[in-house]
């Protein structure tokens, strides 16, 4: 099984199975539509293209400052409206265009937010799949006449190994980073 680490500094480390057809879409390093925004992730199955999206505040290097201000963020909806639903939005767009859109599209929001107690987790995620979904179908004053995608989920690293059974994901600091950390002390 392959190990997907989306970004090299990233700790949440996906084992994939050979021949699942996936390839990341907000790919650093390649020409990319100016101003798009684009999910981490795009997975194709037999019934339908998976949207994957990435967010980890709990990340060992975010300092408590920058969790604060991201769990304030997640809790006054600026990450759903400003990060998650343009992103949803510009990849179905990007895939759309590029003539990947013959299945439903489903939109999973993978937060990484072991770092934070369960009671808090509780609470953020209260509601947050309703209300990105309903943002992804009304950006504006009226709701867009086409659903571009179908449903969406809302994980954290438990209920994504949950759900996901097959494609496990684990947290683990990169090689680089461990041994950066180990010099420090």
């Amino acid at each position: 099984m392959p190990t997907y680490r989306a970004e090299k500094t990233a700790e949440l480390l996906f084992d994939f199975p050979d021949g699942l057809n996936r390839s990341e879409l907000d790919k650093q390093g390649v020409k990319l539509p100016v101003r798009m925004k684009f999910v981490d992730l795009v997975i194709e199955r037999e019934r339908d293209i998976l949207l994957v999206e990435i967010k980890d505040p709990s990340h060992s290097r975010s300092l408590d400052k920058e969790r604060n201000t991201y769990l304030k963020r997640l809790a006054d909806n600026s990450v759903l409206t400003q990060e998650l639903t343009p992103k949803a939005r510009d990849s179905y767009l990007y895939l759309h265009l590029m003539e990947r859109d013959s299945k439903p599209f489903k939109y999973v929001v993978l937060l990484g937010l072991d770092a934070f107690d369960p009671a808090r987790q509780k609470a953020l995620m209260f509601g947050f799949k309703d209300r990105l979904l309903a943002d992804i179908r009304e950006e504006s004053f009226e709701a867009w006449k086409r659903k571009h995608i179908a449903d969406c989920v809302v994980l954290s690293v438990e209920s994504w190994n949950q759900t996901f059974p097959d494609w496990p994901l684990r947290r683990e600091a990169p090689v680089a980073l461990a041994a950066d950390e180990e010099a420090m002390q």
